[in-house]
């Protein structure tokens, strides 16, 4: 093997030379790993290449699990709303009905105060008894004295 010198420094517009390309293999047999081999280039150098003609496959991408947490809450997330929408849909339905029921319970709320208040005026005792009147009362003639007599019971 010969030991060139580096070139000097170029100018703008001179050839660049390269050192000529290693023929020869540097590394034992032993060395090399395997799928790699020392092949010939087309311009006469020998390099080391992947000389393995079928395609490596991928490695297999380990499959993650997905936590039981993630699922409840996928599950749990659609069925929350539609139960909510469901829910607004049935109170617009029922709201015309609802409001006349609320009338409803307004007017047996007012009928129950009045039959109560009925029936404890029903109940209280009197303070006196009743007073029974009767009057008589007789005229003769057209211009005649009138009489009476009053009754009491």
């Amino acid at each position: 093997m010969s030991h060139e010198t580096p070139p000097a420094p170029l100018r703008y517009g001179e050839a660049v030379l390269y050192p000529p390309a290693v023929l020869e293999p540097r590394m034992l047999p032993a060395e090399i790993p395997p799928g790699v081999q020392y092949v010939t280039l087309p311009s006469g150098a020998r390099s080391l290449a992947y000389t393995s003609t079928a395609p490596t496959e991928p490695a297999p991408v380990p499959v993650q699990r997905i936590p039981m947490w993630a699922k409840t809450t996928a599950l749990l997330a659609p069925t929350v709303g539609g139960g909510i929408g469901a829910a607004s849909v049935g109170l617009a339905y029922a709201a015309p009905g609802l409001i006349a029921l609320t009338e409803a319970l307004w007017a047996a709320v007012a009928l129950i105060a009045v039959g109560g208040a009925a029936f404890l005026l029903g109940r209280t005792p009197r303070a006196s008894a009743s007073t029974h009147i009767t009057q008589h009362i007789t005229a003769t003639g057209f211009f005649g004295r009138a009489h009476g007599s009053i009754g009491h019971r």
